[in-house]
């Protein structure tokens, strides 16, 4: 590919293994095969709303990553970039449901996502993008990785190509004092911030909730607070507006809602859309997410997200 999409991005897309009844992992006869990743999730979201979306991370050269590509290619998503290493294998997830919670089980060391490398980016594919789109789990897989995302940001951001950043933390990944001295900094470069509520009280270690949004609102970037109550906070050039959820008929896997929320509002900046209407194309987007099971399969096309957005009537037959 000679022309780079509308928006890049990368990180690490795992194999899935889960239980085809909710039931726990010890206790399965079989179990489901599929994949996911924050990054190709969201890759996969923005493709299915009409827009062009390149995902350039790391896999192993195996029979698992080599699933993953192709799959990411067929939902039209760019993977001209990405990397199947011969080196490292592709990183495993197993999800179970135990007594009414989500559990999830990573075997991630060693991946060939987490010896990613800033020599690997291809800065002309970055700087011909109109967004890069990055999350705090890739920064948390290794100091190489890391630096991978923030190289990406400084070529992004010297390039005039915008930034997109949602923390995503995960403590399971490393401490909240290793997460708050990389993405606080990394939340500075960004032109679009994309945190959940209770993110913010942990990166910032308080409750008082002005304090908080007063922190935020210094950061000079369009902030996306997730999850602030029964909505969305968008803070932007010192305005607020609270966007209420769209409701789900049925809620069947919470998993892939930010994903889809994400990817909402990133394919409604690319299609002009001003940021309170794309937030509520993402908040749509994460409301069908959530009602069907899977990382990424219950993601709307456009069609979809439009009648609920232009409060269409839906014609069964």
């Amino acid at each position: 590919m000679t022309v780079s999409p509308d928006l890049i991005t990368f990180g690490e897309s795992m194999a899935l293994f889960m239980p085809q009844e909710n039931r726990a992992l010890e206790h399965a006869d079989s179990l489901q095969s599929a994949f996911g990743g924050a990054e190709s999730n969201l890759a996969i979201g923005v493709s299915r709303l009409g827009g062009s979306a390149g995902w350039c991370g790391a896999l192993g050269a195996d029979p698992l990553g080599r699933r993953i590509l192709k799959a990411l290619r067929g939902e039209g998503v760019d993977v001209s970039r990405a990397h199947l290493s011969p080196e490292a294998p592709t990183g495993l997830m197993f999800r179970e449901e135990v007594a009414g919670r989500l559990a999830v089980h990573y075997h991630r060391r060693g991946s060939a996502a987490s010896r990613m490398t800033p020599d690997r980016l291809d800065a002309d594919y970055i700087r011909g993008a109109k967004l890069l789109h990055v999350t705090g789990i890739t920064m948390a897989l290794s100091d190489g990785a890391r630096e991978t995302v923030l190289e990406a940001m400084r070529i992004a951001r010297d390039a005039g190509v915008k930034i997109s950043f949602d923390p995503n933390l995960r403590l399971k990944l490393w401490s909240i004092e290793e997460a708050r001295r990389a993405l606080l900094p990394a939340a500075e470069l960004a032109d679009y911030f994309l945190p959940g509520w209770d993110e913010l009280k942990l990166l910032y270690d308080t409750d008082d909730e002005g304090d908080i949004l007063r922190r935020v609102q210094a950061l000079g970037s369009v902030a996306v607070i997730k999850s602030k109550g029964d909505g969305t906070l968008l803070l932007e050039g010192g305005r607020s507006a609270f966007i209420p959820f769209y409701p789900a008929e049925k809620v069947v896997d919470t998993v892939g809602a930010g994903d889809g929320f994400c990817a909402g509002f990133l394919a409604g900046l690319l299609k002009g859309m001003e940021p309170a209407e794309a937030v509520r194309l993402g908040s749509i987007c994460g409301s069908l997410a959530v009602q069907g099971r899977g990382d990424w399969e219950a993601l709307p096309d456009w069609a979809s997200a439009e009648q609920r957005l232009n409060n269409s009537v839906w014609v069964e037959r």
